[in-house]
């Protein structure tokens, strides 16, 4: 199949590997995105993406936090200049209250939402008007905590990333510190726990294929069983780095997150990077893609 620029557009940004290394990858699998991904890592060329990787459009996340109730939300804008304006953060934290008092977790339950005689979504568009650039509500998250469990929330960057935790057995302290290891180190998982079936076995597979593909190249190839260990070795070492618990915690290195708390569990996390996964448009990058194709 003719395989667009388009598409090895996205598998670059994903796994910032080179545009003709995309472009075999795509042709090998038949232009299917995931599998061009494996292709890629297998062949050591592409390393697992974090979503923190991806391409960042404007806006704000922001959260709020009441009583034992709080919220996290981001808010798209048009431009840097907009997400700077004191009328659109008046806007987000509005709509960072009402989903924390109304406890609701998708945008379409939000924009439903009433705040003083309007619903959300007219407010939006209402300042979209005013503003003059496109304004949307892009993903909430509503949390609640009960006796015994502490909120912690930090915002980087003027709210470039935000992140919402609820921790049991911790005080503000330890609650605000993990939040901020969140916002920076962007875990995927709070434990391994959490890690669903078919991704485990995804990366099992991508793993198997790498090292078998290494042992084949190797002077003094390894024996299966040596292989297995290998390979579990590394499952577990790239489970780690995307699970909050298995971290280095990033206020001291010699530690885990989970040793930092002693007692303490994390029960919910949410982060949010500003635009994380929308396409900024690049007008040339069609003809560019095209144009070393041909060479």
């Amino acid at each position: 199949m003719a395989i667009s620029a388009k598409l090895v557009k996205e598998l670059r940004e994903k796994t910032g590997a080179g545009m003709m290394d995309c472009k075999k990858a795509l042709d090998a699998t038949n232009g299917d995105l995931e599998a061009a991904f494996d292709w890629l890592r297998e062949k050591g060329i592409a390393k697992a993406a974090k979503k923190a990787d991806r391409i960042a459009a404007e806006g704000l996340a922001a959260f709020a936090i009441d009583g034992d109730k709080a919220a996290l939300v981001e808010v798209n804008s048009e431009t840097d200049f907009v997400a700077k304006n004191e009328e659109f953060k008046e806007l987000v934290n509005m709509i960072a209250k009402a989903v924390a008092e109304a406890q609701v977790n998708t945008v379409e339950e939000t924009l439903k939402l009433v705040v003083d005689g309007q619903d959300l979504d007219t407010i939006i568009k209402e300042k979209t008007g005013k503003i003059g650039e496109k304004l949307s509500l892009r993903r909430v998250v509503a949390m609640s905590k009960s006796e015994g469990e502490t909120f912690g929330a930090y915002s980087h960057m003027g709210g470039t990333v935000a992140a919402l935790v609820k921790v049991a057995n911790a005080d503000d302290e330890k609650a605000r510190d993990v939040a901020m290891h969140v916002a920076a180190s962007a875990p995927q998982y709070i434990s391994e726990d959490e890690i669903p079936e078919d991704v485990r076995e995804r990366e099992l597979n991508v793993l198997k294929t790498q090292a078998l593909e290494e042992n084949a190249k190797a002077a003094k190839p390894k024996p299966e069983n040596i292989l297995h260990k290998i390979v579990e070795g590394r499952l577990k070492k790239n489970f780690k780095e995307v699970c909050l618990n298995d971290q280095a915690f990033i206020k001291n290195p010699d530690q885990t997150v989970a040793q930092y708390l002693g007692n303490g569990k994390v029960e919910m996390m949410a982060r949010f990077k500003v635009g994380e996964g929308i396409e900024k448009k690049e007008e040339n990058f069609a003809a560019e893609v095209a144009a070393q194709m041909k060479a």
